[in-house]
């Protein structure tokens, strides 16, 4: 696949482009700033771009910031997010946005090369890849009302997970159920969270919204 990196540290950045070249990879392209990312994008558009969150020359959001440009121009990019920090507002606009080929995950939590690379893959082919202590934290509720409280401790293990970007199947192989056990809970989180089966609506992305929203 083709690659752009946006990484500040240089060290990082010369790491990713050695391990992405020697899997067969083309990086097209390895900037350390947000708007060097756009550039580079808008110049040649990769199959997906692994974006750090915090760049120059604050320091605080750009990265993620222009990972939402980026899906704004050209919606046929894909993006990683791989970082160290969770930035909520922009994290939660960037995995409810439509389209698929999204990402994000924490730098100190990806322990195995192939982890990294199964994303990235995952990602670029048009799916989806969370790490589920950035859905944990965008999942934080406050002691208000909470609408999900009627889903078993079950059900709310299948949305955290669909949350994070997996099929059914690949619930199913996490949580060691049968696959038909987790469509049944599926279609369970659907009529408890009162989700019709509205014309031109996800309700799997309605379950996902309504999760982050409470």
């Amino acid at each position: 696949m083709r690659v752009t990196l946006a990484e500040d540290s240089t060290l990082l950045r010369e790491g990713l482009v050695r391990l992405l070249a020697e899997e067969g990879h083309e990086v097209v392209a390895a900037v350390g700033d947000a708007d060097a990312l756009l550039a580079a994008v808008d110049a040649d558009p990769p199959d997906v771009a692994v974006v750090d969150v915090r760049m120059p020359p604050t320091h605080t959001d750009e990265g993620i910031r222009a990972a939402l440009e980026i899906r704004r121009r050209r919606p046929d990019v894909a993006v990683l997010v791989l970082s160290q920090y969770v930035e909520k507002r922009y994290a939660t606009e960037l995995i409810t946005g439509e389209g698929g080929g999204v990402g994000y995950l924490l730098k100190d939590r990806v322990g195995q090369v192939d982890e990294f690379l199964d994303a990235l893959e995952r990602v670029a082919a048009g799916g989806a890849a969370f790490d589920p202590e950035v859905v944990r934290r965008l999942l934080a509720r406050s002691t208000r009302t909470d609408p999900l409280s009627r889903l078993t401790p079950r059900e709310r293990d299948v949305l955290d997970h669909m949350a994070q970007g997996r099929t059914n199947a690949g619930i199913a192989a996490h949580l060691h159920i049968s696959q038909s056990a987790v469509e049944k809970h599926v279609n369970q989180i659907f009529d408890k969270l009162e989700l019709t089966d509205a014309a031109g609506f996800s309700r799997r992305v309605l379950a996902v919204l309504r999760y982050l929203d409470s």
